[in-house]
C-alpha cells in the first residue's frame, strides 16, 4: 500500500462546480436583499463569516498542533488542513464588508449610545472604527505569515526528505499557537463579543477557538470520508486513525462544553449583573428552544455517539455525524450572534442563504488548493513508518 499517484476524482469536480454555483447565485441574491435591508444583510453576513472563517483558522491550530505532536493521523488529513489555510487570502476578501458596515452591526460606532453609557465611554479607546480595522489588519497580517511559511516548508517537504524542514515546522508551530491564540483571543472581542460591549467574559474566546477547531475537524472528516469513496484512498483510512481522528473531536467537544458551563456557572453563581443579560438574551423570547437543542445536540448526543469505539471506526457513520455537527456549529453561531439585535427568535431568509453563498466561494478556493499538491506528505520521513504500522496493525474495515 502507498499513497504515491493518488489525485483528487470526479467527486470534487462536481463539489467544486457546485459549490462555485451555488455560492455566486446566493451571494447575488443577498446584496440584492441588501439593499432594501442592509442592517439584516450586515447582521448575517456576519454571521455567515464568523462560520467559515473559523473553519480557515481552526484548520491553522490543527496542522500546527500535527506538527508539534506528530501522529498518524494527521497524514490522513494534513493536506486538507493545509488546503484549509491557504483560504485566508479568500478569509480576509470576505472581511471587507464588516469593515464597510461596523455602523450597521457595533452599538460602540454610535455617539449617541457611547455618550449614555459610562462602559462605552471607557472602552473607547480601544471600541472605536479605526483601531478595529488596524487590529483586523494586524490579525491578516500575522496570519498570513504564518500560513506562507507553514505551506511554503511543506512543499519544500515535498521535493526533499530533508529532516530539517520538520524540525523548522515544529519550531514555528510552538509560537505559531501562540501566536493563534493570541489574534484569534482579541478578533473574537473585537468581532463578536463586542455586539455587546457591557458583557465581560476571560473564557469567551478560549470557547470561540475550541468552535473553530470543531468545525475544521468536523469539515476535514467529511473530505476524507469523501475521498475513502476512492478505493486507493479507502485502503489508506485505517480504523486505528479514523478511531483517533474521532478521540481528538470529541477531547475538543469535552473542553467545548467544559468552557461554556465554566462561563455560565461563573456569571450566574458569581450574580454578575453586566453579564447576566447576555443570558437572558439568549434563553427569552424563544431562544430557550435553539439554546437547549444547542445543549443536546452539540454536546450530548455527539458525546454519547463518539464513545462508540463501533462509530469512530466507520467512515460512513463518521462523515454523517460530521456533517450533522457542522450543522449544529452553524445553528450555535446563530444562538451567539442574532440574540445581539432580536429580543426573540426571528429566522430571515440571509440567515441561512448568506451560509450558502460565503461557503460555496470557500468551498470551490479550498478544492482549488487541494488541487495543487499532493494527497499527502510523500517525503515526510515519518509516513512510510505511519503507513507500516498500518499494514502491521490493521484489524477490521473502514464501511
Amino acid at each position: 500500500m502507498t499513497p504515491e499517484g493518488l489525485t483528487l476524482g470526479t467527486e470534487f469536480d462536481r463539489l467544486q462546480r457546485n459549490s462555485l454555483a451555488a455560492g455566486i447565485v446566493a451571494l447575488i441574491v443577498c446584496v440584492a436583499g441588501a439593499f432594501f435591508n442592509p442592517q439584516q444583510f450586515f447582521r448575517s453576513y456576519l454571521m455567515a463569516y464568523l462560520f467559515w472563517s473559523g473553519v480557515t483558522l481552526g484548520c491553522f491550530a490543527m496542522v500546527m498542533l500535527h506538527h508539534m505532536v506528530g501522529g498518524g493521523w494527521g497524514f490522513i488529513v494534513r493536506r486538507l488542513l493545509e488546503a484549509g489555510t491557504k483560504t485566508i487570502a479568500l478569509v480576509a476578501v470576505m472581511v471587507v464588508p464588516i469593515l464597510l458596515g461596523v455602523t450597521y452591526l457595533y452599538l460602540w460606532t454610535d455617539p449617541q449610545a457611547v455618550a449614555k453609557s459610562e462602559a462605552l465611554l471607557h472602552k473607547r479607546i480601544y471600541l472605536n472604527s479605526a483601531a478595529f480595522v488596524l487590529r483586523t489588519i494586524f490579525y491578516f497580517l500575522v496570519w498570513f505569515l504564518m500560513a506562507h511559511y507553514l505551506n511554503k516548508w511543506s512543499a519544500e517537504q515535498d521535493e526533499s526528505a530533508d529532516l530539517s524542514v520538520i524540525r523548522r515546522l515544529q519550531t514555528l508551530s510552538g509560537p505559531g499557537l501562540i501566536l493563534y491564540g493570541f489574534t484569534v483571543t482579541f478578533a473574537s472581542v473585537d468581532w463578536i463579543m463586542s455586539l455587546e460591549p457591557e458583557f465581560f467574559s476571560t473564557i469567551y474566546s478560549a470557547m470561540f477557538m475550541m468552535g473553530q477547531v470543531l468545525s475544521c475537524l468536523a469539515l476535514v472528516i467529511a473530505l476524507a470520508a469523501l475521498l475513502a469513496s476512492r478505493p486507493q484512498f479507502s485502503s489508506l483510512m485505517a480504523p486505528k486513525y479514523l478511531n483517533d481522528l474521532g478521540n481528538i473531536l470529541l477531547t475538543f467537544l469535552i473542553l467545548w462544553a467544559y468552557m461554556q458551563f465554566s462561563q455560565l456557572l461563573i456569571v450566574w453563581t458569581g450574580n454578575l449583573t453586566d453579564e447576566i443579560p447576555w443570558y437572558l438574551r439568549r434563553t427569552r423570547g424563544g431562544w430557550w428552544v435553539i439554546a437547549w437543542a444547542v445543549v443536546l445536540f452539540h454536546f450530548f448526543v455527539p458525546l454519547a455517539l463518539l464513545l462508540s469505539r463501533q462509530i469512530k471506526r466507520r467512515i460512513r457513520w463518521m462523515a454523517k455525524f460530521a456533517v450533522a455537527l457542522l450543522v449544529v456549529r452553524l445553528f450555535e453561531m446563530f444562538w451567539m450572534v442574532d440574540p445581539a439585535f432580536d429580543s426573540a427568535v426571528r429566522f430571515h431568509w440571509m440567515d441561512w442563504l448568506l451560509p450558502v453563498g460565503l461557503g460555496g466561494i470557500w468551498m470551490a478556493w479550498f478544492v482549488r488548493n487541494l488541487r495543487r499538491m499532493p494527497l499527502f506528505p510523500l517525503r515526510d520521513p515519518r509516513l512510510e513508518a505511519a503507513f507500516v504500522r498500518i499494514d502491521q496493525r490493521r484489524v477490521g474495515d473502514v464501511e
